[in-house]
This record gives structure tokens, sequence and C-alpha cells, in this order.
């Protein structure tokens, strides 16, 4: 089999590994949103004011029954919130860097457009917030 007959790795991209409660749940190629932010206490200058974490989207094309299972749970008004981790790797796949998300419930799920004549893969989001967030 000559190069032009292999078909391309659609996992190749997917660098990033969603994990909740320590299971991968999914893969994906984007994350958005991992921000802190510690703006500027108006009374006090030039001391930090209150602590937010910013929203975090995913991008991914390979999610888990278990997602999405999460994402109706909340979208019902009961939403449970878990500990996650959002996992960088290597090119050999083992683990570069790690943000633990505490307290972290799903506020937005967007499925991929399905379009059977597309040649790219399906990508959906989903978006995440977190009382608080680690690196490790």
């Amino acid at each position: 089999m000559d190069d032009s007959e292999i078909s391309p790795d659609p996992y190749r991209a997917y660098r990033f590994r969603l994990e909740i409660r320590g299971v991968a749940e999914s893969h994906f190629t984007e994350c958005d949103g991992l921000e802190v932010y510690a703006g500027p206490n108006p009374e006090l200058e030039p001391l930090p004011g209150r602590v937010e974490y910013r929203a975090v989207t995913l991008r991914f094309g390979v999610g888990s029954r278990a997602l999405w299972e999460w994402i109706m749970t909340t979208s019902t008004g009961s939403p449970e919130r878990r500990d996650v981790s959002i996992v960088s790797l290597g090119n050999d796949a083992g683990e570069v860097t790690r943000w633990d998300l505490f307290a972290t419930w799903p506020t937005e799920w967007r499925g991929a457009p399905l379009d059977s004549t597309a040649e790219e893969v399906a990508i959906e989001s989903v978006t995440l917030a977190a009382e608080t967030i680690h690196r490790t």
C-alpha cells in the first residue's frame, strides 16, 4: 500500500483529553478560556479584586455517552458539579500539562453540523463553568 492509499488518522489532532472523575470521557482539538481574572479592587488599588474563572470551551469530535448524560442532567435544572481535568498530550500521547477544574458543570453544548458530503471531521463543543482552576 502506498502513501496515497493510507487514510489520515482522525485522532492525530486530538491532543487534549477531558477526564471526569479521573475517567477519560472525550478527546478534543481545541480548548479556549482557561483564564483567571483578578480584576482591580477600586477601593484598594492596586490590590487585586475578586477572582473570576472564565468559562472553558472545548471543541472535540469524540465524546462519550457519560459526557452527554451529564450535559442533559444539567439542562433539566439540576446541575451536578464534578471535578474534571483537561490534559494536554504530547506526540507520544503522554501527559504534558494538566488543568484541574473543580466544582464544574456544563453550561452549553453545540452539536456539529451534520453534512455527509463534508470532508472534515464533525466537531462538537461543550462549555464548562468552574468554581476554581489549578494547573499541575
